[in-house]
């Protein structure tokens, strides 16, 4: 079945990945249809829209009562419940549901860097990705038991709309104003650990051949770039692209973290330990799934899409503060030089 014969639901479908795919999938001709509350000032051009609130099941199976879908993809779904609740609205039907995981899912601490579908899913340091598994688990065993047709995504750090770094990024501006003026910025550990950052339009090209593909239900990948880099180039590039040099301080994930608890997870449970995605199984999937995007392009892109409206600027002073917070206590644990400017 090719794209322009399939008749998909997105329930989301508006986010900082899914955007991008579903831009992709009206010019691949998918008839598609984007379920959510209509909150978002967002419009993708082509979509049909189903407004309805995700949380009132009686409210959706009115909605949703008399259609049906070649591939129904949730993009937010995060718990137990809300899977609970997709398999009782999408059985007999959807032909295909695509579960959105996550690759911090994947073990931590890891036992190897190189990571496939077939490492074992395991992560005690942060709760949304252990919610993930329990989803995984549901869906696998939903589709064992009786057939329901999963298929099981699971996106690593992707980027498009959103600034891909632990502290000051992300939705918020912070830090890019933090590098502008020069202010200290925070890497986690020596900045030598690895990682991989995909832009959405290239997770969208490899997603985009996962719907309505038969072979792929019952299965689970990532998608992911094939570039890989350290923490310190990252940096580097991001600097780069807001026009100024970053001033640096390396911190300890493990010291961070005892200073600011929300960052256990995504610290401790993702970015403090090398991760490099073996794409070998989206790719005989997809035959023609390649990520393009180096991430010193990407990052440029985002920084502009910033730059074309001030109000998506948003310096958080919360953030500014928490910051100084962890640097100066480390400067005054004597970890830090002590003839170091902060």
């Amino acid at each position: 079945m090719s794209n322009k014969d399939l008749k998909v639901l997105f329930i989301g479908g508006t986010g900082n990945i899914s955007a991008a795919v579903s831009r992709l999938s009206v010019f691949r001709g998918v008839d598609l249809y984007l379920l959510n509350r209509g909150l978002r000032d967002i419009e993708i051009e082509g979509v049909k829209k189903i407004v309805a609130d995700i949380s009132n099941y009686k409210e959706l199976n009115n909605v949703l009562r008399d259609y049906k879908w070649d591939v129904v993809v949730n993009w937010i779904a995060f718990e137990a419940d809300d899977i609970i609740r997709d398999i009782e609205l999408f059985r007999n039907k959807t032909k295909q549901y695509i579960f959105i995981s996550s690759a911090s899912a994947y073990q931590k601490p890891p036992e190897n860097y190189l990571i496939t579908e077939l490492t074992p899913l395991s992560n005690p340091f942060w709760k949304y990705s252990q919610n993930k598994i329990e989803c995984e688990n549901i869906l696998n065993h939903s589709f064992q038991s009786e057939g329901f047709p999963i298929t099981i995504v699971r996106p690593s750090l992707t980027y498009d709309t959103v600034i891909p770094v632990p502290f000051g990024g992300w939705i918020e501006y912070t830090i890019i104003d933090r590098i502008k003026k020069g202010k200290k910025i925070i890497i986690h550990g020596d900045g030598t650990s690895l990682w991989t950052l995909t832009h959405s339009d290239d997770f969208a090209r490899g997603f985009i051949g996962l719907l309505g593909n038969q072979s792929a239900i019952g299965n689970s990948f990532h998608i992911t770039s094939d570039e890989v880099l350290t923490w310190n180039k990252i940096y580097e590039y991001v600097a780069e692209a807001a026009g100024a040099k970053a001033n640096v301080i390396h911190i300890p994930s493990y010291f961070i973290c005892n200073i600011d608890k929300s960052k256990i997870g995504t610290l401790l449970g993702d970015k403090s330990y090398s991760t490099v995605f073996d794409n070998a199984k989206i790719k005989k999937y997809v035959p023609d799934f390649r990520a393009i995007i180096p991430f010193k392009d990407g990052i440029k892109q985002t920084l502009a899409w910033f730059d074309a409206n001030p109000e998506r600027k948003i310096i958080n002073n919360e953030t500014n503060k928490m910051i100084d917070k962890i640097i100066n206590a480390y400067v005054w644990h004597g970890i830090y030089s002590k003839y170091e400017v902060i």
